[in-house]
C-alpha cells in the first residue's frame, strides 16, 4: 500500500480543481463526497479499480490489513476486488474526491 502524496513543486498548489485534473489525466472520472465526522465504511471491495484521494479532513484506509491516514493531498490506489475498509477520523468532515478508473 503505497499512499501518494501531493507535491506542490510538481503539481503547484493543492486545490480541488488541480488534483480533479491529475485524477483525471490518469483516466479516472472523479466524483466529491464530503463525509461527515464518524462515518465509516466497514470491510468491502469493488468491482472496479480506484483511487481514494484527500482534499481536507482525515481519512483512515485498511486494506489488505494495512492502515493509512490520508490527510489533505493524499491519495491512494485500490485495486478491484481488494478488500478495505475506511474511516473519518477526527472532529472535521472528510473532503474526498473519488477516482474510478474509466
Amino acid at each position: 500500500m503505497q499512499v501518494e502524496h501531493w507535491d506542490a513543486t510538481v503539481d503547484g498548489e493543492l486545490s480541488e480543481a488541480a488534483l480533479r485534473r491529475k485524477l483525471e489525466r490518469r483516466g479516472y472520472r472523479v466524483t466529491r463526497y464530503v463525509y461527515p465526522p464518524g462515518t465509516c465504511f466497514p470491510a468491502h471491495s469493488h468491482s472496479v479499480d480506484k483511487i481514494d484521494a484527500v482534499l481536507a479532513g482525515h481519512f483512515r484506509l485498511v486494506i489488505q490489513g494495512r492502515a493509512a491516514v490520508l490527510k489533505a493531498g493524499d491519495a491512494i490506489e485500490v485495486p478491484r476486488g481488494v478488500l478495505h475498509s475506511a474511516a473519518v477520523i477526527g472532529a472535521k468532515p472528510v473532503v474526498s474526491l473519488d477516482a474510478i478508473k474509466v
